[in-house]
C-alpha cells in the first residue's frame, strides 16, 4: 500500500497547465488522459483553466482592438 503512494506522484502546475490548454484544442491522447487523471491535482487545474481562460479572454479583446477601427 506505502508503495502505491510513493509511486503516485503530484503532477506540478506547469504540467496541469500543459494539460488544459492541450484540452482547449482538444488534441489529449487517451495515454495522456490515462496519466492525467492519475497524477494532476484539481486544485491545479481549476486555477489553470481560469489562468487559460483570462489569457484567451485577453487575447480576444486585443485582436479586437487592434482590427476594429474606432
Amino acid at each position: 500500500m506505502d508503495d502505491l503512494k510513493e509511486k503516485r506522484q503530484q503532477a506540478s502546475f506547469m504540467y496541469s497547465m500543459k494539460a488544459v490548454v492541450w484540452s482547449f484544442f482538444g488534441l489529449r491522447r487517451k495515454s495522456d488522459f490515462d496519466t492525467d487523471s492519475a497524477k494532476l491535482n484539481p486544485v491545479h487545474i481549476i486555477i489553470a483553466a481560469l489562468l487559460a481562460v483570462a489569457i484567451f479572454i485577453g487575447l480576444l479583446i486585443t485582436v479586437v482592438k487592434l482590427v476594429v477601427p474606432k
